[in-house]
């Protein structure tokens, strides 16, 4: 969908077309297209594959009823509109009856959801996955700017990446910086950035904050991932349902210092003591001291820059996550 009045359009993704849609109204939030429910209703598919939450294209697909087998992942429940949620609920409810599959990303997530807890016999686990070669397997460009980034700012450097959004839990990260030596590298944008300033000047570590902002492109962050002592992942919301830039990380032998969000599939990506170390949420003391152990032990911290590669190669890579998408799709057609 798109977020202005672009008329719709066709782009193509590599092999794939992308249709665009141009919105015709909005209500709190909610975006609507008849171009959209037009379309769905004469869609040639063997398969539909839905991501939520969705509110537009739950309700497009509730109203258009084609008649495709169709597939839902599962991102997250909705934490934080709960009104608007439970007014959308019998719409959403009414369209999972009908699906053949839900996928949720972690074993843990489905545990805590109340919503898929309903669905039980229809869910499945599949985990998200990237292409993981340019992580990898950095090119010399790539090893350059981390050395670039290591040349520039106080060591160590500990990185935080994502939208600058509440539930990412950046300001125990600020707070943590009080207690940890080095530079904090916080990549991307969103509505926390001002109070994020004011707190790191509240508390006197602004100089050894860097805003880097939003980047150009998702590869750009991997130079980021190589200079960094470790990835500080503080969220302490189940908004926060998986954390694919912890793959990322992970992939780049970058130790992720993430948090035990209750029913998340957070810690369940990185796990403790195996790919990086995980503390409680919004404790910035614990975090700071997870900082230190592997300031303190380079051991400890090759060991989960190892795990990390491990792990991202067996379980997140963009190979596992197609044949296991490929096997649920001939199970969902056969139902």
């Amino acid at each position: 969908m798109q977020h202005d009045k672009t008329p719709t359009c066709e782009e193509q993704d590599g092999q794939v077309t992308v249709t665009r849609f141009k919105p015709s109204r909005s209500l709190y939030k909610l975006e609507w297209s008849g171009e959209l429910k037009r379309a769905l209703h004469k869609a040639e598919a063997d398969i539909l594959h839905l991501h939520v939450p969705n509110p537009t294209m739950v309700l497009a697909l509730h109203l258009a009823h084609p008649d495709i087998p169709t597939v839902v992942t599962y991102h997250s429940d909705v934490v934080r509109q709960k009104i608007l949620a439970a007014l959308f609920r019998p719409i959403e409810r009414a369209v999972c009856k009908r699906v053949k599959l839900i996928f949720a990303t972690s074993p843990r997530y489905t545990e805590g959801s109340r919503f898929l807890q309903t669905y039980l016999s229809k869910v499945r686990v599949l985990p998200l996955g990237l292409n993981l070669q340019p992580y990898l397997h950095p090119d010399e460009s790539t090893l350059k700017k981390a050395a670039g980034i290591r040349a520039k700012f106080q060591a160590p450097i500990w990185l935080a990446c994502g939208r600058l959004v509440y539930y990412k839990g950046l300001l125990n990260a600020i707070r943590a910086l009080v207690k940890v030596p080095g530079t904090l590298i916080l990549v991307g944008e969103g509505p926390e950035s001002a109070a994020l300033e004011a707190e790191a000047k509240r508390l006197n570590v602004a100089e050894r904050v860097h805003f880097a902002g939003r980047l150009p492109e998702l590869n750009d962050l991997i130079p980021y991932y190589l200079a960094a002592k470790a990835l500080w992942f503080p969220s302490n919301a189940r908004s926060e349902a998986f954390g694919l830039v912890q793959v990322e990380a992970m992939a780049c032998g970058c130790p992720v210092i993430n948090t035990e969000i209750p029913f998340s599939g957070v810690a369940w990506v990185s796990r403790h003591e195996e790919t990086g170390l995980t503390v409680p949420v919004d404790n910035p003391d614990a975090l700071a001291a997870a900082a230190r152990r592997l300031m303190d032990d380079p051991n400890l911290r090759e060991a989960l820059s190892k795990g990390g590669v491990k792990r991202s190669r067996e379980k997140f890579s963009d190979e596992p996550m197609a044949r296991a998408s490929l096997e649920f799709y001939r199970e969902a057609l056969a139902k």
